[in-house]
């Protein structure tokens, strides 16, 4: 019982070792950017080989829901798209490609949807401080993984919708998933929010009616979730920023605490027209008149925010 003890300890010792966050956020009141910054690279390793995206999901979700999120995940690796289903998400996700020709190691990147863990009696509890996300990240595997934490809407996360709608950083794990492994290194994970409600109009806009800043009526989601469409729009975000800058010594611009990374130097940008208040011009889906700007799995659409384009020092959008 003792030893038992003694590993339990361990182990939350070395899940609980932070080493750093990046914060993502989405600001209605930042002015669109048409030529940000150049992003710089601190020589850092970036993520390459063979990934895989683990999803945790705490709280309730219905599996209509989930199954938004994960048809997303494994559309970010689908093979070259027909022309009938372009613009696709994989066509969207090649710009973080682009980032590896630029370092010196000329490494590549794959990605796979892996495990989907649930926890809906939420054993955590309802309100959640940064330190429990990393404890919930560390259900993932720890190796070769990116750990999703996706938080219910009627759970509260520390900084959610004050400053933030989602992170993402690395935690010390294990090589070989034993507590007393000789050899351990840092893995990455994110959390997002489901916003729908507590705050829609800041991380589900443009969704939904923007809390300030220039008023517009909201677009028609494409899957017919806010909350949940919301939180592909900042996971789409979080996963280019965490590719890119994984460990905080990456490609990013500003300080290292609050980086503009891959998809936050973009802020507001969907499409090409792109303005304050105005996601830019989009598709629309002529049943629904919902608005997209990729096509993912299993004829899911999808809204993907603009991404930095180091090769040509702009925001790329799709459409």
């Amino acid at each position: 019982m003792a030893s038992f003890l003694t590993q339990s300890v361990l182990k939350l010792f070395l899940v609980i070792s932070l080493f750093q966050i990046s914060l993502a956020v989405r600001k209605l009141s930042e002015v669109v950017q048409d030529q940000p910054q150049l992003l710089t690279y601190h020589n850092g390793p970036l993520l390459s080989g063979k990934i895989t995206i683990n999803l945790i999901w705490y709280g309730k979700f219905k599996p209509s829901e989930r199954a938004i999120v994960s048809d997303f995940v494994t559309s970010l690796s689908s093979t070259a798209p027909s022309q009938s289903n372009r613009p696709s998400v994989a066509q969207w996700w090649k710009t973080t490609e682009k980032y590896y020709h630029l370092t010196s190691k000329k490494s590549s990147l794959s990605l796979s949807l892996g495990k989907q863990i649930l926890d809906d009696k939420y054993s955590l509890g309802k309100s959640l401080k940064n330190k429990q996300i990393v404890e919930l990240a560390s259900m993932g595997d720890q190796k070769n993984a990116i750990n999703v934490v996706l938080t219910a809407s009627d759970v509260a996360v520390e900084g959610f919708c004050m400053s933030r709608c989602g992170t993402h950083g690395s935690a010390l794990g294990s090589t070989d998933g034993l507590v007393k492994a000789k050899k351990h290194s840092k893995f990455a994970y994110i959390w997002v929010g489901n916003s729908q409600t507590q705050c829609p109009g800041q991380c589900a806009w443009p969704f939904h009616q923007p809390i300030y800043g220039p008023q517009s009526a909201p677009l028609i989601a494409p899957n017919n979730n806010v909350g949940l469409d919301g939180m592909v729009i900042n996971l789409a975000s979080l996963f280019a920023g965490t590719v890119t800058n994984p460990f905080g010594n990456g490609y990013f611009q500003g300080p290292a605490e609050a980086p503009l990374e891959a998809s936050s130097a973009c802020p507001g940008i969907y499409g090409k027209g792109a303005y304050p208040g105005y996601a830019g011009n989009l598709l629309v889906d002529p049943t629904t008149g919902a608005s997209y700007n990729a096509r993912g799995n299993n004829g899911r659409k999808y809204l993907l925010p603009a991404l930095y384009d180091p090769s040509t020092s702009s925001c790329a959008t799709l459409v």
